[in-house]
C-alpha cells in the first residue's frame, strides 16, 4: 500500500516517493527555547514523531533532524530581565524541552543541532548568496532581495504584492524592498555577537535552518516539516535562500500541523493563553495527550481543552483495559470449544482498516476510529464472560490474538501504552518525572490485596474496607471482579 500525504508546496495529495529509498531525510523545525513548551509546540512534536514511527513502520531508514534556535531576541531579552547571559536562558530550557519529550515520549532525533553551533555554516549560506546576487550587504547587515528570487511566494500561494500589502513584515530603512529579510543582523550593545565579512553580529531567524539542513542532510531533503504558522515567512522565506544558493529543490515534500487553539484562538505565549506541557502531564498521563493530538487530522485545527482531555482520558483507559484485561481473562475457568471465534476476521479487517487509513495523508483519527471498534468487540467479549464467571477457549484465544497481534503494535506505533509490560497485568510507572506519589513496591502492594481477599472470603467486611480505604488514600484503586481483584494507581 502505497503512502500519500498532502505536500502543502503543491497544494495536492501524493504519492510519498524518496529520492533515495529506503532512506528518508526529514527535517521538523524546533522549538526557539525562551520557556516551557507548551501544547501547541507538543502537538506539532508529537504528529511528527508518530509520522516518523509509520515511516519506520514501513520498512524506511528516516534520518530525523530536528533543531534548537538558542540565539533570537526572546531569549536575550529574557537573558536581560534575569541579568544573565543568553546561553543560561538557552540551556535552562533546552533542559526543559528534553525532560518534556521524555515525559511525553518523543523520541529523540538523530541530529538535535542549535544555531550557536552553526555559525561558519550560517555565514557561508550567507556568503554565497551575497555572491550569486540574492543578497545584499547595508550597513552591517545582510538582507535577502526577494524580487531576485522569481518564485518568492509559491509555497504560501501569494504573489509578493499580495504578500508586501497583508504580511508580518519587519521594517528597517537598510532594506531596498519592504518584503527583503535579514539574512545577518548588525551586533547591538549587550546582545550576542560573532565575527564575520560584515562586521559582528548575529544571524537572522531564515538562514539557520537553511543551513543546517545543508550541513546534517544536504541541498535536497524528502520532507520538510513543522507547524502551519512556519509557512510564511518563515519555510518561504527557507527555500528562497536553499534554492537560491544551490539551483535545486530544497524539499520535495512540506507537510504542517494545524494549530492548537483555545476558545478558537490561536495558542501562543505572546497571547498569555497558553499552557505548558508540564502542566497538562501534571494532571494527566501524557498518552492521554498523544491520544488527544491524534484523534485530530494533524492538517486540522485543533480546539484544547480540560473537557477535551478528561473525555480523551476515559478513551485512554478503555484502550488500556483492552489489553491489560486479558490478564484477568487467562484467570478464568476456561470452556474448551470449537470452531475459529469470528473476532479473527475482524482482527485482519481492523488491521487492514487501520494501515489504510494512515497511508491516506495520515489519518490517525480515521485509524483510531476502527481501532476503538475492535475495543468494543473485545468489551463485549469482557462482559459476557465476566458475567457467567468463564471463558469460552475459542474466546480466549482470539482476544489474545486481538491484543498482541494488533493492538500492542498499532499503539506502538502511535506511542502510547508503552509502559505495558508484555506478559503480566500493567503496573504503572510512577517514577517517570511529572507525576504525583511515589514508587510502588508491587511485591508488597500484592501481598496486601490478598490479605484482603482472604478477609473478604472470610467475611471480615471490617479488615477488607480497611484496607481498600487506606489504599484509596495511597492513590492505589481496587477493582473487585469475577478473575480476581485489579488494582491501579490513580492520576
Amino acid at each position: 500500500m502505497g503512502l500519500k500525504i498532502y505536500n502543502t508546496l503543491s497544494g495536492k495529495l501524493e504519492e510519498f516517493v524518496p529520492l533515495n529509498p529506503p532512506e528518508v531525510k526529514m527535517y521538523v523545525c524546533g522549538v526557539t527555547v525562551y520557556d516551557d513548551s507548551h501544547v501547541g509546540h507538543g502537538r506539532s512534536l508529537i504528529v511528527f514523531d508518530v509520522f516518523r514511527r509509520y515511516l519506520e513502520h514501513l520498512g524506511y531508514k528516516v534520518k530525523f533532524v530536528r533543531n534548537f534556535t538558542d540565539v533570537d531576541d526572546k531569549i536575550i531579552n529574557r537573558a536581560k530581565s534575569e541579568c544573565v547571559p543568553f546561553m543560561t536562558i538557552a540551556n535552562r530550557y533546552i533542559a526543559s524541552y528534553y525532560e518534556d519529550m521524555e515525559v511525553i515520549g518523543v523520541k529523540p532525533a538523530d541530529v538535535e543541532p542549535r544555531v550557536s553551533e552553526h555559525i561558519p555554516e550560517i555565514i557561508e549560506v550567507i556568503s554565497k548568496l551575497i555572491e550569486k546576487g540574492y543578497a545584499y550587504e547595508s550597513g552591517g547587515d545582510v538582507y535577502f532581495s526577494v524580487s531576485a528570487f522569481l518564485e518568492y511566494g509559491k509555497l504560501s500561494k501569494r504573489n509578493p504584492e499580495e504578500l508586501e500589502a497583508g504580511a508580518r513584515i519587519e521594517p528597517s530603512e537598510k532594506k531596498k524592498n519592504p518584503l527583503d529579510f535579514a539574512l545577518w543582523k548588525s551586533a547591538k550593545a549587550g546582545e550576542p555577537a560573532w565575527d564575520s565579512p560584515w562586521g559582528p553580529g548575529r544571524p537572522g531567524w531564515h538562514t539557520e535552518c537553511v543551513a543546517m539542513i545543508f550541513k546534517h542532510l544536504g541541498e535536497t531533503i524528502d520532507i520538510h516539516a513543522g507547524g502551519l504558522d512556519l509557512v510564511f515567512p518563515h519555510h518561504e522565506n527557507e527555500i528562497a535562500q536553499a534554492e537560491a544558493c544551490t539551483g535545486k529543490p530544497f524539499a520535495r515534500y512540506w507537510m504542517h500541523n494545524g494549530l492548537v487553539t483555545v476558545g478558537g484562538q490561536k495558542m501562543s505565549k505572546s497571547l498569555g493563553n497558553y499552557i505548558t506541557l508540564k502542566e497538562v502531564y501534571s494532571k494527566y498521563h501524557p498518552d492521554v495527550l498523544r491520544l488527544l493530538v491524534l484523534f485530530t487530522h494533524y492538517r486540522s485545527p485543533l480546539d484544547f481543552s480540560w473537557e477535551k482531555m478528561e473525555e480523551t482520558k476515559k478513551a485512554y483507559e478503555r484502550l488500556k483495559s483492552a489489553i491489560t484485561d486479558l490478564e484477568l481473562l487467562k484467570n478464568l475457568p476456561i470452556e474448551e470449544s470449537s470452531g475459529t471465534h469470528p473476532l479473527f476476521e475482524k482482527v485482519k479487517e481492523v488491521e487492514e482498516k487501520f494501515f489504510e487509513e494512515l497511508s491516506q495523508d495520515f489519518n490517525t483519527p480515521a485509524s483510531l476510529s476502527h481501532l476503538f471498534g475492535l475495543v468494543s468487540e473485545l468489551n463485549r467479549i469482557k462482559k459476557t464472560a465476566f458475567e457467567r464467571k468463564s471463558i469460552k477457549s475459542n474466546e480466549l484465544s482470539a482476544y489474545e490474538y486481538a491484543v498482541n497481534s494488533l493492538l500492542k503494535h498499532t499503539t506502538g506505533i502511535f506511542g502510547i501504552l508503552e509502559d505495558l509490560k508484555q506478559d503480566e497485568c500493567v503496573r504503572e510507572r510512577r517514577e517517570e518525572k511529572g507525576f504525583e506519589g511515589q514508587k510502588v513496591d508491587e511485591r508488597l502492594l500484592e501481598l496486601l490485596v490478598n490479605v484482603r481477599e482472604k478477609a473478604r472470603k472470610a467475611k471480615h467486611y471490617d479488615i477488607s474496607d480497611y484496607i481498600r480505604e487506606e489504599l484509596g488514600k495511597l492513590g492505589v484503586i481496587l477493582e473487585d471482579t469475577p478473575a480476581g481483584t485489579k488494582w491501579k494507581l490513580q492520576r
